[in-house]
């Protein structure tokens, strides 16, 4: 493990504990055109250096990719 690893391990594992909010969504496209729709895959958290910490639910097995949309501010507060 290098000396950065370890750094961003520990920042990312401060973060979870002070029970941060999510900054970001993460979600798959899920078929084509006006019927295409979006399945929630997990959440992120903006590092502020520019990356991002994803976490998601379960365990997924993604193909093709997905999509890192970040938080609305109406959504964080609940309405």
């Amino acid at each position: 493990m290098t000396a950065q690893t370890e750094h961003t391990e520990a920042k990312t594992a401060h973060a979870e504990n002070t029970g941060n909010r999510p900054t970001h969504i993460v979600r798959k496209k899920m078929g084509s055109g006006k019927k295409a729709d979006f399945e929630t895959l997990g959440v992120a958290w903006d590092r502020g250096d520019g990356s991002c910490y994803v976490k998601l639910y379960g365990t997924q097995v993604v193909e093709g990719g997905f999509y890192v949309f970040p938080v609305k501010e109406d959504a964080e507060s609940g309405q």
